[in-house]
């Protein structure tokens, strides 16, 4: 997991899909966090991605670093309604803060469970993370 918390940091933006009835979603995020042994990502609950990961919490996360790699994480988002991850994941990202407060009612995050990242390249085999 911690491979795959640095791969993501250091790509910076990721790229969250998310399902809508019968249609995909996708967007760029940039909050990852690891917490309590667990990796997070944060949204805002006025937010449409956060009405679909409640209502099909199944996600994949995409980026591709610099190098030439790439990254696929399936996972299940679990929402974790505790004040401790939401200021943990504000404190990783202070540029939320005029956004977002811990214990806002809006600010929300999510740990994902049962997830499997995919590390591929052009060059090699392609690595397979669970956790």
């Amino acid at each position: 997991m911690q491979e795959v918390y640095e791969f993501l940091k250091k790509c910076g933006t990721y790229y969250l899909a998310t399902m809508d009835g019968d249609q995909p979603r996708v967007r760029p995020f940039g909050t990852i966090d690891l917490f309590e042994g667990k990796l997070y990502i944060q949204t805002g609950k006025k937010k449409n991605v956060s009405k679909q990961m409640m209502t099909n919490p199944k996600i994949e996360i995409c980026a591709m670093s610099s190098d030439g790699k790439w990254i696929r994480v399936e996972a299940t988002a679990v929402e974790d309604d505790r004040i401790e991850p939401q200021q943990h994941m504000l404190d990783a990202y202070p540029n939320l803060k005029g956004m977002y407060a811990a214990g806002d009612g809006n600010n929300q995050v999510f740990y994902l469970k049962d997830a499997t990242a995919t590390i591929s390249s052009f060059m090699g085999e392609p690595k397979v993370i669970k956790f």
